[in-house]
């Protein structure tokens, strides 16, 4: 067989209206897992999707037509990563009490190596990238050179508008959307399996995890002593009344230098970071303690006195109010009793 007739990839696609047959097809994709909706009868079920033959790594879309909450059953038999961002909708992760929130601007990874459970509206709408637990180990271990002593593990939100880990869902993206016009190149071996390494590599530089510092090292691009400095100092100082000169002394370098740190390993500026930080602790706030404490309260304890600023902000981050997001909980709760 030649390379030019060997069909590196497949296609896969399908319709369900039933939630045990979604849940039997996702099995066979992701492995065994709980599946669970308020409404099983309005399941609409679509995945339609493409499997690079070499890794079995899998990018395409898929919804559910209905609220499920996904739960893994035993973390031990799930055999891949699954890494979703809505372009559509909305979803959520918990996870050690945490509820991490996902919409068109964060990515969600669920580990192989974690419980939690994956909560997705009935209009989420979201590209989907499955890659297996054997892929993801012998990847990191050629970039290595040597054998795993622990699992890989990642941080579990990804930003999909800022950095590296924005540049990696654009070519995930890109990569559907191209499978979709056509398979002619996709169809040439070496192509298609260096397409999936360069996938799988860029995940594992673009997204924090428990390797990246030694990746970081080997490849002479460790973060700069001078920018944990001010980075710790910023997240350890985000409720108190920072300003720009704060950051410089505790970095103790210039204002020029500081920036262009920020700008080549944050994608933004030093006061842009602490805004981001100061409001991605107040939804997390906002998430946890539900009723416990009003908003204003958890607002004005990260530094914003301007309740509509804080609003306004709030909404150009995460597409919703604040008001929306606890509104949204304490719905999602009530369908849960």
């Amino acid at each position: 067989m030649t390379e030019q007739s060997f069909v590196q990839f497949r296609d896969i696609r399908i319709d369900r209206y039933d939630l045990a047959g979604a849940r039997a097809w996702m099995a066979g994709v992701c492995g065994p897992h709980e599946l669970q909706a308020h409404q099983p009868n309005r399941i609409r079920f679509h995945h339609k999707a493409n499997v690079f033959k070499s890794m079995s790594t899998t990018l395409g879309w898929m919804a559910y037509g209905a609220d499920v909450t996904v739960g893994i059953e035993d973390v031990e038999r799930l055999n891949c990563y699954s890494l979703s961002l809505p372009v559509r909708g909305e979803q959520e992760l918990i996870m050690g009490g945490r509820r991490l929130f996902s919409s068109q601007d964060q990515g969600l990874i669920v580990s192989p190596h974690d419980n939690q459970k994956l909560q997705m509206a009935g209009d989420c709408q979201k590209m989907s990238v499955v890659i297996t637990r054997t892929a993801m180990r012998h990847t990191l271990e050629g970039m290595l050179q040597r054998s795993l002593e622990t699992p890989l593990k990642f941080e579990s939100v990804m930003d999909a508008v800022n950095g590296a880990s924005a540049s990696w869902w654009r070519l995930i993206r890109y990569y559907i959307e191209e499978l979709e016009r056509g398979h002619e190149l996709f169809e040439q071996v070496s192509f298609a399996r260096d397409i999936e390494s360069a996938l799988i590599k860029g995940l594992i530089l673009s997204q924090p995890n428990n390797y990246t510092e030694e990746l970081r090292a080997q490849s002479g691009a460790k973060l700069p002593y001078y920018l944990i400095r001010a980075r710790d100092f910023i997240e350890n100082h985000a409720r108190e009344d920072l300003h720009l000169e704060d950051v410089e002394a505790a970095a103790g370098i210039s204002r020029f230098k500081l920036f262009e740190g920020f700008r080549k390993h944050f994608g933004v500026s030093p006061m842009a970071y602490l805004k981001k930080f100061r409001l991605t602790s107040a939804r997390q706030e906002i998430l946890e303690d539900a009723c416990a404490r009003n908003i204003s309260v958890i607002a004005m304890g990260w530094g914003f006195y301007h309740l509509g600023r804080f609003a306004s902000e709030y909404r150009k981050l995460f597409n919703e109010a604040p008001s929306a997001t606890l509104q949204r909980i304490e719905a999602r709760r009530k369908r849960s009793l």
